[in-house]
């Protein structure tokens, strides 16, 4: 993730929304998510632990919201969090992060922020 990217000093969406996905992205089934890292939540979903409640936070956020964050299983993160894109991101608004960073008394990001990216090339939150 590069330096330039607005994620590293939020975490929001890490501290606000649950992060529930089909149990086959666990490790158990051939997938990259840890099975200790997770909770059943119906017969074929799970969530990651600390954000099936409210105040939410996920096991895998490190740091302060709204000042220095990172992910401890980046590259074994779910789907959700491999899709979720911080607002602006490719010029498109997202208003969940909006609504995430809100919640923790953050701004909503500018459509003028710089895009950044990826250690492959491409755009990621």
């Amino acid at each position: 993730m590069s330096e330039n990217n607005p994620c590293l000093n939020c975490g929001a969406c890490c501290a606000y929304f649950r992060v529930s996905f089909f149990w086959g992205e666990c490790s158990s089934a051939g997938g990259l998510v840890p099975d200790e890292l997770v909770e059943q939540i119906s017969p074929s979903r799970v969530a990651m632990l600390g954000t099936g409640c409210k105040p939410s936070r996920c096991i895998g956020l490190e740091g302060e919201v709204g000042k220095a964050v990172s992910c401890s299983l980046y590259e074994q993160r779910s789907t959700p969090c491999r899709e979720f894109d911080a607002a602006w991101v490719n010029g498109q608004p997202n208003p969940s992060c909006d609504k995430a960073r809100a919640a923790h008394g953050l701004p909503p990001l500018e459509a003028n922020e710089p895009s950044w990216p990826d250690d492959d090339g491409a755009s990621a939150a």
